[in-house]
């Protein structure tokens, strides 16, 4: 199988270009400077075209686009909300119609979106038949999502990425808290009542496997572990897993000081069920927070 990854220097395009490679997959990453070898491809996500001739994607099996500036890399300005789209919605648009120009289109796109498409779902339960919510977040990955539907209507199977919270001690939400729990210092936000929708980067990687291999599968996919977890579990469970105490809260109040909009993804709940790759027949590695946690801090 050859494959292409945007985004492959994050933490999940990392891991999946050494998984796709360890399973004996040609990848080939798209990456916006010169190419340092025959593995990489350049593009260009703020070209129409991506910078990419019709020979550029020609041939592959598949397109994985993964490609996004951090939703929580800093307060939701103007300029900050404006690179969050344009990094999403403008690169898929650009590569959709790259895919679609190539003289042998690819003929699958897993494509990046987020579970921020529920907004907040307080206490209810939510699966891929969700509508989507309300607030700047849902609307981002609404139009996100919708950059790609060219390519699904020119019959390419599509497949939206609505990933949870990753688990990985190498990055994502979890690296920034490991120092503070390892000193004693994890702290519940706000109520802790909040539900949070995780995955562990092992079951991540798999899941994305399993829909490259799976040509039945299209449309959203929920990333998320079957078991939600509160604020308070989860603080429980990442002191457990490091051998000290959490006993400090954040208030709610001096979370919205400090973060002002972006304070919603924190202390808003989102309670998401990943009921198609269930009913797919996927098994999760760590359906449970507890050894979740434990395993992406240890490992």
């Amino acid at each position: 199988m050859r494959v292409a990854i945007t985004g492959s220097t994050g933490l999940i395009g990392t891991a999946l270009s050494e998984s796709l490679r360890g399973g004996g997959a040609e990848v080939t990453r798209l990456v916006r400077r010169p190419p340092s070898s025959d593995a990489e491809l350049r593009w260009d996500p703020a070209a129409s075209d991506g910078g990419l001739s019709p020979s550029g994607l020609s041939g592959f099996d598949a397109v994985v686009h993964l490609s996004g500036a951090p939703v929580a890399g800093g307060r939701w300005t103007p300029a900050r909300k404006q690179l969050l789209r344009s990094s999403r919605i403008d690169s898929t648009s650009a590569l959709v119609r790259a895919m679609l120009a190539a003289t042998e289109p690819p003929a699958v796109l897993l494509c990046g979106s987020a579970i921020g498409w529920y907004g907040d779902t307080g206490d209810r339960a939510v699966d891929e038949a969700g509508a989507a919510g309300l607030g700047f977040l849902a609307a981002l990955v609404r139009d996100w999502e919708a950059a790609a539907e060219p390519a699904a209507a020119a019959g390419i199977r599509v497949v939206y990425l609505r990933s949870g919270i990753v688990l990985s001690r190498s990055g994502g939400m979890l690296r920034p808290l490991l120092p503070a729990f390892r000193l004693g210092l994890g702290a519940r936000i706000g109520t802790g009542t909040q539900y949070l929708s995780w995955i562990s980067i092992a079951d991540h990687l798999r899941a994305m496997r399993f829909l490259l291999d799976h040509p039945d599968i299209s449309g959203p996919v929920n990333l998320t572990a079957p078991v939600p977890a509160t604020n308070a579990e989860f603080t429980r469970a990442l002191a457990a897993a490091v051998r000290r105490p959490a006993l400090l809260s954040v208030p709610a109040a001096a979370v919205r000081l400090a973060l002002g909009e972006l304070s919603a993804e924190l202390l808003g709940s989102s309670r998401v069920l990943p009921s198609r790759l269930l009913q797919a027949g996927f098994s999760f590695d760590y359906p449970e927070i507890g050894p979740a946690l434990s395993a992406a801090v240890h490992r």
